[in-house]
């Protein structure tokens, strides 16, 4: 057992540790394209299934010269829980808790070349790139790497780097590997790619992901078919038109500087009700929570919101340590009550997205798990690199290594661990995001639920009758009624227990003016609000040195039926949870345990890990 295992050990909740996670597809011990379709479990109230659809590997130029040597074979096996390479001088990387579904998304731009530089009998390991890019001098390497990618900022690319031959023939691999490892109800594929427009360092990247592979295009669309995204959802359509089924979910927005949710397009034209509906029916989905920080919201945004601050990486996207200056426009929840401003005066709402978390490895691993973190790129598969700093990296760099977080989780409520079902979810906004954990998340909305509407062992189905699940769109209140939610919410099996569970809630005025909220809607351990509505902390169990915590706080699940008190249905509105855990140690408190010294003091000790379900809208079209 490793140091960092054992550090672990004194969880109280690792006794059932695949309790809550036995149900569902990875009970099931059968798969591949025989597997028989009456033998996978389906449940019509659906199951939380757990998985990444941002995920790099060896195949992304900017991985494979950071040292990274792992494939998609890596990755799906990696996913199921198998131990793979690690690379960077580390050992090998394995997940503690097996996910249910995965997609390796490299970057469309120059796909796999990189890596099929080593083999001698492809036709790009004879460019004259090739000798520099495979170099076991990774100075060498990320030089190579670093001229690219600045050809690429340009707005030029390498013919020689571009060939139709081998771009077909990598992508036809790439999708044939999500294939091989499909095993419908046991674990979940999907072919995918990254758009990877990177305009001034301002961060728009897509990942573009396919339902099945029936009718995928012969090759991906990349950044150096068009930096702007509205030429990326044309192509999307046009695959769409031609049989594809597909789906793009917008990169966490926190180093775009303000560009992910601007308020005109890419012609610099104001937004328009055509353009909102376009890109509403190709990218659906946010990416709230990856490795390079949370953008749910930003202190000055939100400067009332006392959980605001968690995991910020303030920077904007590239090799430089520039910081972005334009908050709006970087973080969703802005976005989402700007979307309603923006339908109420007709322009339709192009920020009308379900909520994701994700990871944006570029390892084939996760590294979800706060106790089991081997960082982002291979270099950092060494606790000492990713603490103290990888030898020849710029101060500069090493600082933003360091605050990486662990990455975010996508969760999908589904009938099945199958493509059909889970894609399903994702193109209806039945989701939710969480910061790592495999914690759970339901909430649903109407108007006739009664206050002991969750006290049924049918309350879901009765839910999914009477009402709307998250992703859904609340009907207009019959005579000025307020909705009602159900918001259940439940830890992970060997995780943390529950601080609290928050209703945030967004509305635009009659005047138009945007407006937010946060209502603490349930509270472990008794706590009330006082006078002030300021809730006491719930406490910190966290022992720094020994980089363990306990269960000796918070709750293990809550059942809450809520109503609007403030609620008007003149307004628009949109609702989502978010449910906090208690403090729990970061991953570089971890490393620092197992390296026997002090966590460091430019980072936080413990945080409290989250989730955010899916929005639901009122007063919204559709």
């Amino acid at each position: 057992m490793s140091m960092k295992r054992e550090a672990m050990s004194v969880r109280s909740a690792a006794l059932f540790k695949s309790t809550l996670l036995a149900a569902g597809a990875m009970a099931l011990a059968h798969g591949g394209a025989a597997f028989a379709a009456d033998a996978i479990k389906t449940n019509p109230d659906k199951d939380a299934y757990f998985g990444n659809l941002h995920i790099h590997t060896g195949y992304s130029f900017d991985a494979y010269t950071n040292g990274t040597l792992t494939t998609p074979k890596d990755a799906y096996r990696w996913a199921q829980g198998e131990p793979i390479a690690g690379g960077g001088g580390g050992g090998d990387m394995k997940i503690e808790v097996p996910l249910d579904w995965y997609a390796v998304s490299d970057h469309a731009e120059y796909l796999g070349v990189f890596k099929k530089m080593e083999d001698p009998a492809s036709s790009v390991s004879k460019l004259p790139l090739a000798a520099r890019v495979t170099s076991k001098d990774r100075k060498v390497a990320f030089e190579a790497f670093s001229e690219v990618l600045t050809q690429m900022s340009a707005g030029h690319s390498d013919p020689a780097l571009s060939d139709p031959k081998v771009s077909t023939s990598i992508w036809k691999e790439v999708v044939a590997t999500a294939d091989a490892y499909y095993k419908p109800g046991k674990f979940t594929t999907f072919p995918a790619f990254e758009w990877s427009s990177n305009p001034n360092e301002q961060n728009l990247h897509r990942v573009v992901v396919f339902g099945n592979s029936k009718d995928v295009p012969s090759v991906p669309f990349s950044s150096l078919d068009s930096e702007h995204p509205e030429e990326l959802w044309k192509w999307m359509d046009g695959a769409r038109a031609d049989g594809a089924t597909l789906i793009a979910i917008a990169h966490n927005a926190n180093a775009s500087d303000g560009l992910m949710f601007t308020e005109t397009g890419s012609d610099g034209k104001a937004l328009d009700a055509a353009y909102s509906e376009t890109r509403m029916r190709n990218e659906k989905l946010y990416e709230i929570s990856q490795i390079k920080g949370s953008s749910d919201t930003h202190p000055d945004l939100s400067p009332n919101d006392e959980f605001a601050d968690f995991e910020i990486w303030d920077y904007k996207l590239g090799t430089s340590a520039d910081r972005p200056t334009h908050r709006a426009g970087s973080y969703v929840r802005d976005a989402l009550i700007r979307g309603l401003a923006l339908e109420k005066a007709g322009q339709g709402n192009p920020f009308k997205y379900g909520l994701i978390g994700d990871s944006d490895t570029h390892n084939a691993a996760a590294t979800i798990e706060e106790d089991n973190y081997t960082g982002k790129f291979a270099i950092e598969n060494v606790a000492a690199h990713r603490l103290n700093g990888f030898p020849g990296l710029p101060p500069e760099n090493q600082k933003q290594l360091r605050e990486f977080g662990s990455g975010g989780v996508a969760a999908v409520w589904a009938e099945s661990n199958t493509r059909e079902a889970i894609y399903a979810a994702l193109a209806r906004k039945e989701t939710f995001a969480t910061s790592g954990p495999r914690m759970k998340v339901r909430l649903f909305g109407g108007y006739g639920f009664a206050p002991d509407a969750m006290k049924t062992q049918d309350w879901v189905a009765a839910a999914y009758k009477a009402g709307v699940p998250m992703g859904g769109n609340l009907a207009a209140a019959p005579d000025g009624k307020a909705p009602v939610f159900l918001i259940a919410a439940m830890k992970e099996a060997n995780g943390a227990n529950l601080d609290r569970v928050q209703m945030i809630k967004g509305w635009v005025s009659a005047d138009g003016k945007t407006h937010e909220k946060i209502f603490d809607v349930a509270l472990s351990d008794g706590r009330k609000a006082d006078a002030a509505g300021k809730v006491p902390p719930v406490g910190n169990t966290v022992d720094a040195a020994k980089a363990t915590y306990t269960n000796d706080i918070g709750a293990t699940e809550f059942s809450i039926v809520w109503s609007d008190p403030e609620f008007d249905a003149a307004q628009p509105a949109m609702y989502y949870v978010r449910v906090l855990a208690i403090p729990t140690p970061r991953w570089s408190t971890y490393d620092a345990a197992v390296l026997g010294i002090s966590p460091r003091d430019d980072l936080p000790v413990s945080i409290q890990e989250r989730a955010w379900s899916s929005p639901i809208w009122y007063g919204a079209a559709g």
